[in-house]
């Protein structure tokens, strides 16, 4: 499972459901990391755990996601006119 740190704001805008995109720069980094997650599992979509900060205590929410390349919303976070990996949450699991 992909665990991701993430701040308060979003954790808490995905938690209530109002924010249904997460953004990762698309850097090998977060390329690899998220495509591993894709071959590592048969499952559609994959499960994301959302850590709110990088402390093993912090409070976490999983996630089912897909994965796509495009532009996210300013609201919550994106930039204009940048592409992302975009990870399209579809069920949040509390």
């Amino acid at each position: 499972m992909l665990i991701l740190p993430i701040k308060k704001k979003w954790f808490d805008m995905i938690k209530s459901g109002e924010k249904k995109e997460e953004y990762r720069e698309i850097k090998p980094y977060w390329e690899t990391r998220i495509l591993n997650e894709l071959k590592r599992t048969a499952d559609i979509p994959i499960y994301v755990l959302f850590r709110n900060g990088y402390s093993k205590n912090s409070l976490t929410i999983k996630c089912e996601c897909t994965v796509r390349i495009g532009q996210g919303k300013v609201e919550w976070g994106a930039e204009p006119n940048k592409e992302y990996l975009v990870l399209d949450i579809w069920e949040v699991h509390q």
